[in-house]
């Protein structure tokens, strides 16, 4: 979960590869480094921190180089520290390496290495990279990347750049991303896109086992075999500035706003009232569906908790019966899977090391795989048998908001897409779901121009250490990623529970004082969860609910209410946590926290 860049070229490589890494600083933290070949030698520089640390010490150093390659590292192996940030060097200083991902293999390899008389620094797994690298170089920088990479176990993307070849970058990656950009008589390598977006928009996504060698005026790519690859551009319509803040003061709060623009784009051109759903890109019929004894869908975090939702929204739509597991649970327990699967894998990446690792196994076994996901030309879309793009647009913010909302459009649409080609629903009934689908995007803007009451409570409950969330049906499903959010944002313990089971044990833990967050937008729940609402009240509990405005009776038990417009019961949790995503966010904020890179946490899982 670390972010790579490099350059060949014209420029100044030390300004390229601090603007890349300022825009890949979410994918990790800890510390950042660069390595920059000047006057045929490598200069490597390193700081624990933020990038502002390594800036400083750049400053003043007088590097003018032209080739290099950077680093900003999430810790896996070894704390942080300038000792165990990237990049790391061969003994003799003539190799240096940056690396995305895990080599599990890597402590095997120190042993052998150290055998044969190599010494290590720091504590990371990366640092046998270099050291291999110099035992396998035999005069060709890519045919020892090509030995090396088949000593190692694990996922890595890689550059690298060596003092006997000084004009060349050789890239590579397994099971983690990497993409190569193309400029005027210059090259790039990144993690991502917006890395490298100030200098290029023709990008090239290299494949699992792909090596890219940057030499002067060409690029070159290779597959696994050594064979020259040719493969077009990719023009990515979107440009830097959609990756800024925009006038916001975090990408977070600014993602929360962008969310009525990404749902509406999810939308567009797929979901019309009248006609069909269109899914380009999925291309499941009728007979296959009959085939289907079930239906898993698998992820992690925010997007596990979409397919909660969804679980709930594709059964009632198709009636298809629906498992929801954690991915990296998932693979480990044997499931069921075979030739009558599907399986729906969900990334906001497309990246998720226990997501992708699931949609490989499921795919061995027969099964077909439907990727959601919201990045073009990721590991997961890549490999999967259909892909949903959401559409969502660059997402900064470590926590994911506007990600999860199009994945929730994604869900719905496919349970539509099943049920039109089941006959399970009306046309009518399914026309009245995609009206109203399509009316979202302006109440979620009727929402955000509203905020005044989230902004209070979320003043009032910013120093507490517990708070709890209630709900019924969808409504529990909602809680759920509510309640992660607040950790996320604002390191605040937060449970969820379901309102049916708080007298089976949780409501021991309300007392007096304690905060209890209530969604209620499941009508035919209201009066329940209007008791439970009296069961924590009763205890000392102070409670803020978000519900229709039609929901009169809230008010005179709940301290305070949001209320939001009203909608259809089964699409309701698209509305309903945008108020309790704010709410997470003013508390982070009223806390002095950094609020778009929570402690510990990266944005894009690539490691297990």
């Amino acid at each position: 979960m670390c972010g790579i860049v490099g350059y060949l070229g014209h420029r100044n490589v030390v300004e390229v590869l601090i603007s890349g890494l300022s825009r890949l600083e979410y994918r990790g933290y800890d510390s950042a480094g660069i390595s920059v070949m000047q006057n045929d030698e490598i200069v490597s520089v390193k700081a624990q921190g933020r990038l502002k640390n390594l800036e400083a010490k750049v400053e003043g150093r007088h590097l003018d180089a032209h080739l290099g390659i950077g680093h900003t590292r999430w810790a896996t192996h070894g704390a942080p520290s300038d000792v165990n940030s990237h990049p790391h060097n061969s003994n003799d200083g003539k190799i240096s390496v940056v690396h995305n991902g895990i080599i599990e293999n890597y402590m095997e390899l120190k042993e052998m290495l150290q055998e044969k008389g190599y010494t290590f620094l720091s504590d990371t797994d990366t640092e046998v990279i270099p050291n291999l690298l110099h035992l396998n170089y035999e005069g060709d920088l890519l045919e020892a990347v090509m030995k090396t990479v088949k000593q190692l176990k694990g996922s890595y993307a890689l550059g690298v750049i060596c003092t006997e070849e000084p004009q060349k970058i050789v890239a590579t990656r397994k099971d983690s991303p990497l993409v190569v950009g193309l400029g005027e008589g210059e090259y790039f390598i990144a993690s991502d896109v917006p890395a490298i977006l100030n200098y290029t928009r023709e990008i090239i996504y290299l494949n699992d086992g792909e090596f890219a060698v940057l030499e002067g005026p060409a690029l070159q790519l290779f597959s696994a075999e050594g064979l020259s690859v040719e493969r077009p551009t990719t023009t990515i319509t979107w440009n830097a500035e959609s990756a800024e803040k925009g006038g916001y003061a975090h990408f977070t709060l600014k993602e929360i706003y962008e969310q009525p623009k990404a749902l509406r784009d999810t939308m567009t051109s797929r979901i019309v009232p009248g006609q069909p759903i269109k899914l380009d890109d999925i291309h499941i019929t009728r007979e296959m569906l009959l085939h289907y004894s079930r239906i898993y869908i698998v992820a992690c975090g925010t997007a596990y908790n979409a397919g909660l939702i969804g679980k709930v929204a594709m059964e009632n739509l198709s009636r298809i019966p629906v498992e929801v597991d954690v991915a990296s649970e998932f693979r480990y327990r044997n499931p069921l899977i075979d030739n009558r699967t599907l399986v729906i894998t969900i990334s906001q990446s497309g990246e998720t090391a226990d997501t992708l690792a699931v949609l490989r196994d499921a795919q061995t076994k027969g099964a077909r795989v439907i990727a959601i996901t919201n990045v073009v030309g990721s590991s997961i879309s890549r490999e999967a048998d259909d892909v949903f793009y959401t559409w969502a647009g660059p997402e900064i913010g470590v926590a994911s908001t506007k990600a999860y909302l199009t994945m929730l459009v994604a869900l719905y649409a496919i349970g539509i897409h099943f049920a039109e080609l089941l006959d399970t629903k009306t046309a009518e009934e399914l026309d009245a779901i995609k009206k109203e689908l399509l009316t979202l995007p302006e109440k979620v803007a009727e929402i955000l121009a509203h905020v005044e009451k989230v902004k209070d409570f979320a003043q009032r409950i910013h120093g507490e250490k517990d708070v709890f969330f209630l709900g019924r049906g969808l409504d529990y499903q909602i809680a759920v990623e509510a309640s992660l959010k607040l950790k996320e944002l604002s390191y605040i313990h937060s449970e969820a529970y379901a309102g049916g089971e708080l007298k089976h044990g949780s409501i021991a833990l309300i007392e007096d004082g304690i905060s209890v967050i209530a969604p209620i937008t499941q009508r035919d729940l209201t009066e329940k969860m209007q008791s439970n609402i009296k069961e924590v009240v009763s205890r000392g509990a102070k409670v803020m609910a978000v519900t229709y405005a039609e929901n009169e009776d809230v008010a005179k038990y709940a301290d305070e209410v949001i209320y939001i417009p009203s909608t259809l019961d089964l699409i309701a949790p698209i509305l309903a946590v945008v108020p309790l995503q704010l709410l997470a966010y003013y508390v982070a904020l009223y806390k002095g926290l950094d609020v778009d890179k929570p402690r510990n946490l990266a944005k894009s899982v690539t490691v297990e």
